[in-house]
């Protein structure tokens, strides 16, 4: 059964394109809290977001202090020393293959099937290890709300991610409540008996609900691990549970059109989204782009983490 508390539009009997979820999909999630779509990205689209990644940790790796933006590449300290673990609000980075990726219809249309027409994108990273760091993430969930509406994470994995280096870690069916992440890892470590490990492919998307407890051991000698996380929520839960307001949601829709302009210049002759958002949510545009493409986030809704460290790191954005 699912765990939401009030409803949301009934998933199509028959999707409306191959890029939309199909109902028992949708029911796998809301039982489980995450669902994988294998190959989701076609590869034109893998090439291009494996080459931004590249090119993200480049920049972050050789920002001075001074840079604007500079607090968007986020380090942390390791035995061996400093390392770059994340970067935040991919858009205004200089690698139009983010846009492409948020106006795909292989993204929107997920995007639609669980939030309804009036979703909203909350959050765009790409949270990666490098080569040789094996930091363990500890157990969390990101988000903790009400549970009236779906709140998810489109996670591409732009690298292999297997068992036994540095695969997610899941507990299923933890989403329906917040839990005390601190009594889990000192009662199960990361040997907790629901735990199942997600094993991931370049391309391969996961999909999580900001509830479900997730987290990765930590391994030693691990290869190159990203993957760019785009979070959705419906408009209509942003006004119901905030944290955020109106004013802000038109300033985060201004990021669809902008999606949709750079997917079909680069794929004129792929399929494209075809955006249903409900009038009175409808963004006017500014005409700066440059400003519409990093829209910060003063507050942020409150997760389940360890200690204030995980949270602040988790929160970053």
């Amino acid at each position: 059964m699912s765990t939401l508390t009030a409803p949301l539009p009934l998933p199509e009997a028959t999707p409306r394109s191959p890029h939309h979820l199909t109902p028992e999909q949708i029911q796998f999630f809301d039982d489980n809290g995450y669902l994988v779509l294998r190959q989701w990205i076609p590869p034109a689209l893998l090439a291009r977001l494996r080459a931004a990644g590249d090119a993200w940790i480049d920049a972050g790796m050789g920002a001075e202090g001074s840079d604007p933006g500079r607090d968007d590449f986020v380090f942390a300290e390791r035995p061996g020393g400093r390392v770059m673990f994340r970067v935040n609000y991919l858009h205004n980075k200089e690698q139009p293959a983010s846009l492409e990726m948020l106006g795909s219809p292989q993204v929107l249309g997920v995007a639609e099937s669980m939030c309804g027409p009036n979703f909203v994108p909350t959050y765009e990273s790409m949270v990666f290890k490098q080569e040789g760091d094996g930091e363990a993430i500890p157990w969390h969930q990101d988000a903790v709300h009400p549970r009236g509406y779906r709140i998810f994470n489109f996670d591409l994995y732009l690298d292999s991610s297997r068992a036994g280096a540095g695969a997610l870690r899941v507990l299923p069916r933890s989403q329906a409540r917040r839990h005390d992440v601190c009594a889990i890892a000192t009662e199960h470590g990361w040997d907790h008996p629901d735990a199942i490990d997600v094993e991931m492919e370049p391309g391969d998307v996961l999909l999580h609900d900001v509830m479900v407890v997730h987290g990765s051991a930590r391994t030693l000698g691990n290869a190159l691990r990203r993957t760019i996380y785009y979070e959705f929520r419906a408009a209509e839960e942003i006004l119901e549970d905030g944290p955020w307001d109106r004013e802000w949601i038109d300033r985060r829709l201004r990021l669809v059109p902008l999606g949709l302009a750079r997917h079909r210049a680069a794929f004129p002759d792929a399929e494209q989204f075809d955006w249903q958002v409900a009038p009175e949510f409808r963004p006017a545009t500014s005409g700066d782009e440059a400003a519409e493409l990093k829209i910060a986030h003063v507050v942020h809704m409150r997760g389940s983490y360890c200690s204030a460290g995980d949270a602040l790191r988790a929160l970053k954005a």
